[in-house]
């Protein structure tokens, strides 16, 4: 299925992919070394997503599932990360 990461302000596409989940398409764009900052993963499940490096400044993480994510060396200044699950998450 083709899957759009939107940015979280104006709703204009960050990265599109095919891919039968969403934490496949962010994989996939930050293989790519796509820019997620401002990107709108809310409520999505990352779960055991490598995350490491990725720049998610300003994005909204909003009530999405990183438990056991890697998000060491990430970029999460700004970050909306209200509700989301950091239980085993690596910091």
């Amino acid at each position: 299925m083709k899957i759009q990461i939107k940015n979280r302000w104006d709703d204009s596409v960050i990265f599109e992919c095919e891919a039968n989940s969403i934490k496949l398409a962010v994989k996939l764009a930050i293989e790519a070394n796509a820019n997620l900052s401002s990107a709108d993963l809310s409520y999505a499940d990352l779960s055991s997503a490598n995350l490491s490096s990725a720049n998610l400044s300003f994005a909204n993480l909003s009530s999405a599932n990183l438990s056991s994510a890697n998000l060491s060396s990430a970029n999460l200044s700004y970050a909306n990360l209200s509700y989301a699950d950091l239980s085993y998450a690596n910091l």
